[in-house]
Parts: C-alpha cells; structure tokens; sequence
C-alpha cells in the first residue's frame, strides 16, 4: 500500500465538519472546481456519494473520474481517505 500524504492524514485525523471538497486527499484546486460546478462543493456532500456507492472503492473511483476528470492515483487517494475517515468516525 501506498504511503499516504499529510493532506490524507490530516483529514482522517478529525470530524470533517464543513471542509471543502480540496481537503480531500486526491482533489486540488482544479477538481475541485469542476466537483464544485456540479453540486459537490464540501467533503461532507462527498462522502454522501462515497455512501450512497455502498463504500465501494472501485465505484467511487469510476464516479470520480466521470464527474471531475480525476486520474486513477487522485481517484483511489480520495477513495482511500474516506474510507478511513469512515473507519475512524461512522
């Protein structure tokens, strides 16, 4: 397994609460405008999508790259980061 960033342990580490989707581990400045344009503007709505997909790593990658144009390392960073998040606080 890859080694994960400080932007993913930093936000695995605490409650979510309202960060923007760019606190997400995989999700810069470009997509997270592009994830914004559509309605998923803060982590939180995120990871709505990331539990409507049943934490499925592989569907949310998919999801991810078809709505923001994320590459398969950005998307399974992200897919990674909620999981753990999820492990840590649901």
């Amino acid at each position: 397994m890859s080694t994960t960033s400080q932007k993913h342990r930093d936000f695995v580490a605490e409650p979510m609460g309202d960060k923007p989707v760019t606190a997400l581990s995989g999700i810069g400045e470009v997509l997270g405008k592009k994830l914004a344009e559509q309605g998923f503007d803060k982590a939180f709505v995120v990871l709505g999508q990331f539990l409507l997909l049943r934490k499925d790593g592989e569907l949310f990658s998919e999801w991810l790259k078809d709505t923001s144009g994320a590459n398969s390392k950005q998307a399974a960073s992200c897919s990674q980061c909620l999981a753990e998040w999820c492990d840590a606080f649901l």
